[in-house]
C-alpha cells in the first residue's frame, strides 16, 4: 500500500476526513518552502499538495500564476523541488506528498529517471494537470513501479465515460475539480458536488477529495460532510502572497488557517 492509501486508512480508523493543503514550492523564496511544509503538518494536514512552478500555469487562477512568478524569479527548477521533498523527509517519513504541475518539466527530465528520483527524494503522488489519461501511459509505465500515485482530475463537465477512464487509471486518490473554470475563480455548491461525487462512486473505490473553491472552515467543513478530503490552495496562496515582505509571518499565517479549517472539519463525521 502506498503512502496515501495508507494515510486515508488511517484517517478513516481514526474518523476523520483527510487535509490536503496546496503551496507552490519556491514561493516567495526557496528556503521557506520546507519550514512551511512542516508548519502545515504541525497544524493538521494529512497530505501535502506541493506545486511545482511552471511558465504557463493556464489551469491556474491569478493567485497561483503569481507564485509560481515568484518562485521562477528565484529559479526553482523540478529538481529543486525533488530536493525540497528530500529535506522535509529528514525529518518527516509519514506525510504523503503529491506533486502537482504540468508535463513540460516531467518530458525535460524523462519519464523514467523523473519517476526514479522522486521516488528517491520520497515523493508519493504526481498530478500533471495538462495530461489526460488518453495520452498517460508512458508516464504511467514510469511512475508505477516506483510506486508513485497518478492522481487526476475529475470537472463538473466530465462525462460518464471520462469518468469511468480516469478513475480506472488513477491511485492514491480522485482530485474533483468543485467549481467550472480556473482556481480561484468561484464558489462551489454543495448539493451539485454532491451529485456529481455519486456518480463518481460508482466508478472507483478510491477517496475523493475536492478542490477549487475552498476558502475558508466553513467550506472545508461542508465538502467533508460529502468527501473524502478538502483540498485548499489558493486561500493560503493568497496568505502567503499578502506576506512576502515579512517571510517570517507566513508559517504561522498558513497554519493558522489549516488548523480552524482541521478544527471544523473533526466537528462533524466522515461519509
Amino acid at each position: 500500500m502506498s503512502r496515501i492509501g495508507a494515510r486515508f486508512q488511517q484517517l478513516e480508523q481514526e474518523g476523520r476526513s483527510a487535509l490536503i493543503p496546496f503551496v507552490t514550492a519556491g514561493d516567495p523564496f526557496p528556503d521557506m518552502t520546507v519550514p512551511l511544509m512542516h508548519a502545515m503538518v504541525a497544524a493538521g494536514s494529512s497530505i501535502i499538495e506541493l506545486g511545482v512552478p511552471f511558465s504557463d500555469p493556464m489551469a491556474d487562477g491569478p493567485v497561483i500564476q503569481r507564485a509560481s512568478e515568484r518562485a521562477l524569479a528565484h529559479g526553482t527548477s523540478l529538481r529543486d523541488v525533488l530536493g525540497m521533498v528530500r529535506r522535509f523527509r529528514e525529518n518527516d517519513a509519514d506525510t504523503p506528498v503529491v506533486l502537482m504541475g504540468y508535463l513540460n518539466p516531467v518530458e525535460a527530465m524523462g519519464y523514467d529517471t523523473f519517476a526514479r528520483e522522486a521516488a528517491e527524494a520520497g515523493v508519493d503522488g504526481v498530478l500533471t494537470v495538462d495530461l489526460p489519461p488518453e495520452e498517460a501511459d508512458d508516464l504511467l509505465a514510469a511512475l508505477r513501479p516506483q510506486e508513485i500515485d497518478p492522481i487526476f482530475l475529475l470537472a463538473p463537465t466530465s462525462t460518464e465515460e471520462r469518468i469511468r477512464r480516469i478513475c480506472a487509471a488513477a491511485s492514491g486518490f480522485v482530485y474533483y475539480v468543485s467549481v467550472k473554470g480556473i482556481t480561484g475563480s468561484s464558489s462551489l455548491v454543495i448539493s451539485e458536488v454532491a451529485a456529481r461525487l455519486v456518480e463518481i462512486r460508482r466508478h472507483t473505490r478510491l477517496p475523493v477529495g475536492i478542490g477549487f473553491g475552498i476558502k475558508d472552515p466553513e467550506t472545508a467543513q461542508a465538502v467533508v460532510q460529502i468527501g473524502d478530503a478538502a483540498i485548499v490552495g489558493s486561500a493560503l496562496v493568497k496568505r502567503i502572497e499578502a506576506l512576502v515582505d515579512e517571510p517570517d509571518q507566513i508559517p504561522r499565517a498558513v497554519a493558522g488557517l489549516l488548523q480552524e479549517m482541521r478544527r471544523y472539519m473533526d466537528l462533524i463525521t466522515p461519509v
